[in-house]
């Protein structure tokens, strides 16, 4: 399972938003800034932006001090909203609706353990507000095995 370029670009300008936010700036933030500060191509990120505008996570001012706001607090905006938005699928299983994954169809004998950690990715995503993001407060998770 690998999110794209553009989900992780997402996080980041709406990491890097909130934490403007928090650290007490008011007023639009400029994508030219979110693009020097996070390294990510100003064309790219107006395509994002579009995207994230449409899902209701950012509002738009036109203008000479134009840019982008949030438009939920930072404890409402989740990372899984964020990768939605930019219509980025999480997915770990091959598997379709109904055909299922194999040729023949019907699912394969490990469809149910890549589901099931795709729901669990799912729900980390989910789990995990802009506010907490730039806290630090990261969810437990299962330790690895060693």
């Amino acid at each position: 399972m690998k999110i794209s370029t553009r989900g992780r670009y997402a996080v980041m300008a709406m990491a890097d938003m909130a934490q403007v936010t928090k650290n007490g700036a008011e007023g639009p933030v400029s994508l030219s800034d979110i693009s020097e500060r996070q390294e990510i191509s100003l064309n790219y990120l107006e395509q994002i932006f579009g995207d994230l505008r449409r899902a209701g996570l950012v509002e738009s001012r036109r203008g000479k001090a134009g840019g982008y706001l949030l438009a939920a607090p930072l404890e409402a905006i989740r990372i899984g909203d964020v990768i939605r938005a930019v219509d980025e699928p999480v997915e770990v299983t091959r598997c379709g609706a109904a055909a299922g994954c194999l040729k023949k169809s019907g699912r394969c004998l490990t469809h149910d353990l890549w589901a099931h950690l795709g729901g669990t990715i799912h729900a980390f995503l989910n789990s995990i507000s802009l506010d907490d993001l730039v806290n630090g407060r990261m969810p437990q998770v299962l330790e690895a095995a060693e």
